[in-house]
């Protein structure tokens, strides 16, 4: 009986398993908190897109860039 809780005591095999969780799941929540930032970024220059190509389609023309002097 006592080799086997000396045996216990002094494996470390679950420590280390659990030591790799936590940073494991240390990296997916930083991951998580950069794609999240950038999302609304990116989110936005497509609804920019969109309403440049909605205009375009339409005839508007969108307020910027294009034309000369006819």
């Amino acid at each position: 009986m006592y080799m086997i809780v000396k045996t216990f005591s002094v494996d470390e095999g679950g420590a280390t398993a659990i030591e790799y969780g936590l940073v494991a799941s240390l990296i997916a929540m930083v991951v998580l908190a950069a794609l999240s930032a950038t999302g609304d970024g990116v989110m936005a220059k497509w609804q920019y897109v969109m309403e440049k190509v909605t205009a375009a389609l339409s005839g508007g023309g969108g307020g910027e860039g294009g034309g000369g002097d006819g």
